[in-house]
């Protein structure tokens, strides 16, 4: 029963953390896209980096290795841990950094990216007028 609890709290928790990212960064990925690849095609790579931002901060901040040892205690040669008051906020401090820091890193080689597809679109861009204002 503690470890379906954990489960949840961790998994609640982690969603909840990637909802509020995705949704305030929602704005300046839109916008990305939009200026990169267009209007029409933005849409499904928003869903796709949305997708992933969900995968990556759930699958960070949800721990399978602490959450390992309530199911086979034998294997570390221990009781499982006990869930005291302190084991309890240090796992969900331990859940919103994780899920932070997955997301994070997540976010920065996408803007990364952005920013070199970026320059190309701005070079390809001043080519054009260069060659049409000649």
């Amino acid at each position: 029963m503690e470890f379906l609890v954990l489960l949840i709290v961790t998994l609640l928790i982690s969603i909840a953390i990637a909802s509020l990212v995705i949704f305030f960064f929602r704005k300046p990925t839109d916008a990305i896209f939009a200026r990169i690849i267009g209007e029409d095609i933005s849409r499904a790579w928003r869903k796709f980096l949305t997708f992933a931002l969900f995968v990556i901060g759930v699958s960070n901040g949800v721990s399978i290795r602490k959450l390992g040892r309530f199911i086979d205690p034998v294997k570390d040669g221990a009781a499982p841990p006990e869930l005291s008051p302190q084991f309890w906020g240090l796992e969900i401090y331990r859940t919103i950094i994780s899920t932070l820091g997955g997301m994070a890193w997540a976010l920065l080689i996408f803007f990364i990216v952005a920013l070199v597809a970026f320059v190309i679109v701005k070079r390809g861009e001043s080519k054009k007028q260069n060659l049409s204002g000649d």
